[in-house]
């Protein structure tokens, strides 16, 4: 059977997929399996082709799961895949690709079964699909397995992900393991629930599945350092001196492949078929794959969650001076520099920024492992490069990389190194040209304007206090600050004024209308209003005094290696004026006030007109002979991050987003409850 094909207009008259979905029962030893896992599918490679197959077969499916019931063949095709699953590590050594392109034929069928019924029913439904068993000639039924049928299922997607390696012809085979325990765990996005409340949740984090938690995850971080790109041989054609085995082969597996970029997404712009098939799409699914198993169940403490446990335990490989491990721990090693450099090459995408995140903030050995890099620009670049271009980015991505910084803010010798590395000529930086400039530098001015940008637009109090708290944390270390980051971190303070000029003149304005409404009428939408702008006006003070205890702790840990700032600050010291009184600023204006006091007067001794070099070398001078302790001493600016009390609110409509968007599989976007696409 393995020279014929259907395509997506045939599928739905395909005698065997019709028998398999009737009202006749097959076992799973009928000799019908091996000519139905012989057929070439013609599978989707893009979105359009995704949903013709589906609106092909939904009759098929719908006949399935109405007739499964009393037939049991969707069980007694899981029945015949697990059988090809237990041999399938022996027919890998002798690289017998029917063998596998068959076991994968099945697997495809099956996600295709299970994305319908996952879609289309309840997870008590679908369970049932599961267990309805095959009757036998005798009357008995064909129940050889230890556990249920979905259990049994996908313990064997976890075992051939752990166990089968990744060769050229089993690639599409783990793909199609990763796509379909996505599918069925997708059960989340339909259904209203906690997901420890679903079965196949149970099943993953519990039962049988859950023994492989370690192997697991290191497998998937493993195809994730890995970046293997689909083998050429998925997808070139066969050419006419090619043997007939091979050539079946060769042309089976380049349709089957097709399978795995299901629904290529929703991207406007469509590429070649080498370009698809050049994807790293093996390490994209895993890490998608990961994040889904290590952020679900995770607050439900009768739901332990192993695979989270083991993502933020694991150990250098490399590391010769760590002790024995404790029997207790849930663990495993791997070498920590191939996943950080993976980290730097990758980190431009939301997955693999959530996958750092994660380490960072969880896994201790990974970050005191990151934390002592002396190349640690190869992984703030990217970051910073996020940020710089949030206008295109989705808000959770830009949090998700200013948590990153904040965290990594909270150790010194980072807020030290950073202002030690040299950058030269930042491409992608358009606002102004510099030569050269520290990457503490950069990393200020990109989150300052990351601070603009959200005046502007997102307004949004979280974004601004996790980017100050991360310069609060740097601002003891700046060191030797370029001119134009000098004048960014004061023109900020500048703007800020101006928006609190006008937001109190919206106040004084609101007061009167309200005053003269209630003369007349009462108008409940003037208070609102009026206590809408007092909270603006609250958030917006608490913001600037956050930038002058930036530039006060600067001031007066490092008043003698900013010579820029304090030239800045002489040039523009009348932004400060209107502040000397206010009782929330005038302890900190009143440090800033010693300090141009200070350098003025040092100014007015050489008189005229001198040159900004000359000032500056005044300013260098008199910083030698400044006495600190006229300072008033304000505690030191320490910020750590938290995570919220219940992060599986953020996460998990986060991450399936992300499995939407990012997993070449296709979606019934109308049945999604989890999220909103227009979010």
């Amino acid at each position: 059977m393995g020279a014929n094909s259907s395509s997506f207009s045939d599928l739905a008259t395909n005698p065997y997929l019709i028998r398999f979905a009737g009202s006749e029962s097959i076992s799973p030893q009928d000799p019908f399996w091996n000519q139905l896992l012989s057929y070439t599918f013609l599978i989707p490679i893009n979105s359009s082709d995704g949903k013709l197959l589906e609106e092909s077969t939904a009759l098929t499916c719908k006949n399935l799961a109405i007739n499964n019931c009393k037939t049991g063949n969707f069980g007694s095709l899981i029945r015949a895949f697990l059988i090809r699953c237990t041999e399938l590590k022996a027919s890998t050594e002798t690289k017998d690709n029917i063998f596998t392109w068959q076991t994968y034929n099945a697997l495809f069928i099956i996600r295709s079964v299970c994305k319908y019924l996952v879609e289309h029913l309840s997870e008590d439904l679908l369970i049932q699909q599961f267990e309805a068993l095959s009757p036998q000639k005798d009357g008995s039924s064909c129940c050889e397995l230890t556990c249920s049928v979905g259990e049994e299922l996908m313990n064997a997607l976890v075992e051939l992900i752990v166990d089968v390696p990744v060769l050229t012809f089993t690639y599409a085979l783990h793909l199609e393991a990763l796509n379909t325990l996505l599918t069925l765990l997708s059960v989340q996005m339909y259904q209203p629930q906690p997901a420890s409340k679903f079965t196949l949740y149970k099943y993953m984090m519990e039962g049988k599945c859950s023994i492989h938690a370690c192997l697991m995850v290191k497998s998937l971080l493993r195809n994730y350092v890995n970046q293997e790109k689909c083998p050429s041989e998925l997808y070139k054609n066969t050419t006419d001196g090619v043997g007939a085995l091979a050539s079946m082969t060769a042309s089976l597996a380049s349709s089957l492949w097709s399978v795995v970029t299901l629904g290529i997404g929703s991207s406007s712009n469509e590429k070649k078929p080498e370009e698809e098939f050049n994807e790293t799409l093996l390490a994209n699914q895993s890490l998608l794959f990961l994040l889904v198993l290590a952020n679900h169940c995770t607050s439900d403490r009768a739901l332990n969650n192993p695979y989270r446990q083991a993502l933020f335990q694991f150990t250098n490989s490399q590391d010769q001076s760590s002790g024995p491990t404790p029997v207790a721990q849930i663990t495993f090693k791997m070498d920590f520099m191939e996943l950080y450099k993976t980290l730097c090459t990758t980190l431009r995408d939301d997955q693999t920024t959530l996958l750092l995140y994660l380490l960072i903030h969880r896994n201790p050995n990974m970050k005191a492992f990151i934390l002592s890099r002396t190349n640690i620009d190869q992984l703030v670049m990217p970051l910073l490069k996020i940020l710089y271009h949030a206008q295109d980015k989705n808000s959770h991505h830009i949090y998700m990389a200013l948590i990153i910084l904040l965290v990594l803010s909270e150790d010194d010798v980072f807020n030290k190194a950073v202002h030690e590395v040299a950058l030269k000529n930042v491409p992608w930086f358009k606002e102004r040209s510099m030569s050269e400039i520290s990457l503490g530098g950069l990393l200020i001015l990109v989150v300052i304007r990351t601070i603009q940008f959200n005046i502007t637009r997102m307004r949004d109090k979280y974004l601004h206090t996790n980017c100050l708290a991360a310069l609060a944390n740097m601002s003891s270390q700046f060191t030797n600050l370029h001119q134009y980051v000098s004048q960014r971190l004061v023109s900020l303070f500048a703007q800020l004024c101006k928006k609190h000029t006008k937001l109190v003149d919206q106040i004084r304005q609101a007061a009167m209308k309200s005053h003269q409404s209630a003369e007349k009428t009462p108008d409940d939408s003037d208070e609102e209003t009026q206590e809408d702008y007092m909270q603006d006006l609250a958030v917006l003070e608490e913001v600037i005094r956050m930038v002058l205890e930036i530039i006060n702790s600067c001031l007066s840990a490092n008043l003698h290696h900013n010579p820029n700032l304090v030239y800045t600050l002489l040039y523009q010291k009348d932004s400060f004026a209107m502040f000397r009184t206010h009782p929330t600023f005038q302890d900190i204006i009143s440090n800033i006030d010693t300090v141009l006091a200070y350098f003025s007067g040092k100014l007015e001794q050489m008189g005229g007109n001198p040159m900004p070099t000359e000032v500056l070398e005044v300013i260098k001078q008199g910083s030698l002979q400044f006495r600190r302790d006229r300072l008033k001493k304000f505690p030191d600016l320490k910020f750590k991050y938290v995570e919220e009390e219940s992060p599986e609110e953020f996460f998990i409509p986060y991450i399936w987003s992300l499995v939407y968007h990012s997993s070449n599989l296709y979606f019934n976007a109308s049945k999604i409850i989890l999220f909103s696409l227009s979010s």
